[in-house]
């Protein structure tokens, strides 16, 4: 089996189903686990220097949002048909975040190959566990990915039974800095599972913008903030994007200290199998409640 993954959350799916010595190629972003995906071809490129632009910059360079507009990634088809994939993982989900389903079955179809593309596009954590299954069953392990989604179900609802009982923080999560842009689709339960209650998005929605003054009006008692793509250390460098809005020290979610910097990638973005980790990271931040491994401060840290 020649397993082609355009989606990071499809290469964590991919090594979770203990197929990864499978993958013959990879996106540029597919950095999990590191040991498994460093020698895989890298079949994807990006059309901007992001490291070197700021949200404002990216956001306008791809159509004015952070969800909408031309993709970030470019495809090289010359690659891909030289891999001869059995299989090509993709996702129809975010029009940026990813080759587009569209883009990869143009190119399929060109290879005339009999090659299999299955598109990921979840929206709630359930729909996530599904797709593990989905993948499992086309790669011919569904039994395996059947026990994975099991395990992976305990474990939240593990989570869910650490927190029930205890008060419910007030939670907006920054999914993009500028345009501001809260955290859609599994992220509001992600919330819930780990004792919060999630403001300005419901469970599997697509959201869109929001405002300044929506995020003050809703007086959030914790302020995650887990951009797209970005890694803490990224983050951080446009901190002032936020702390220099009106009002910010006012939130009582700053006044009382419960600002965090997440790792959006490895726990949040991704519709993936670390999602769980990231709801057990959420736990320790709402409520310094322990499931799982220690959290690090590369999970999770003060803003």
């Amino acid at each position: 089996m020649r397993i082609v993954s355009l989606l990071p959350a499809a290469t964590d799916i991919v090594a979770e189903l203990g197929l990864a010595e499978h993958l013959v190629g990879r996106t540029h972003e597919c950095d999990w686990p590191p040991e498994a995906v460093r020698s895989v071809p890298v079949v994807t490129g990006a059309d901007l220097a992001q490291d070197s632009m700021s949200s404002r910059e990216i956001s306008e360079a791809v159509g004015g949002s952070a969800h909408s507009g031309s993709s970030l990634y470019t495809l090289d088809t010359d690659a891909l048909s030289a891999l001869a994939p059995d299989v090509v993982l993709t996702q129809d989900l975010c029009d940026v975040c990813a080759v587009s389903y569209e883009r990869v079955s143009q190119a399929v179809r060109i290879l005339d190959t009999g090659t299999r593309v299955l598109s990921l596009e979840p929206r709630t954590l359930d729909g996530v566990l599904d797709c593990l299954v989905a993948v499992g069953y086309l790669l011919g392990v569904r039994e395996r990915a059947e026990k994975c989604r099991s395990g992976l179900r305990r474990r939240l609802d593990h989570v869910a039974s650490l927190t029930a009982g205890l008060p419910r923080p007030r939670v907006v999560a920054v999914e993009w800095l500028d345009p501001l842009w809260p955290a859609g689709h599994w992220v509001p339960e992600q919330i819930t599972c780990a004792g919060g209650e999630a403001l300005l998005a419901t469970p599997g929605e697509h959201t869109r913008p929001m405002t300044w003054d929506q995020v003050v009006a809703a007086r959030p008692d914790v302020v995650l903030v887990l951009p797209c793509g970005f890694p803490p250390e990224r983050t951080l460098q446009e901190r002032d994007v936020l702390t220099s809005l009106p009002g910010w020290d006012d939130l009582p979610a700053v006044r009382g200290g419960n600002v965090w910097v997440l790792d959006g990638p490895a726990y949040f973005n991704r519709p993936g199998p670390r999602v769980v980790r990231g709801a057990e990271v959420l736990a320790h931040v709402l409520h310094c409640v322990r499931a799982g491994a220690e959290v690090t401060t590369g999970e999770a840290r003060p803003f």
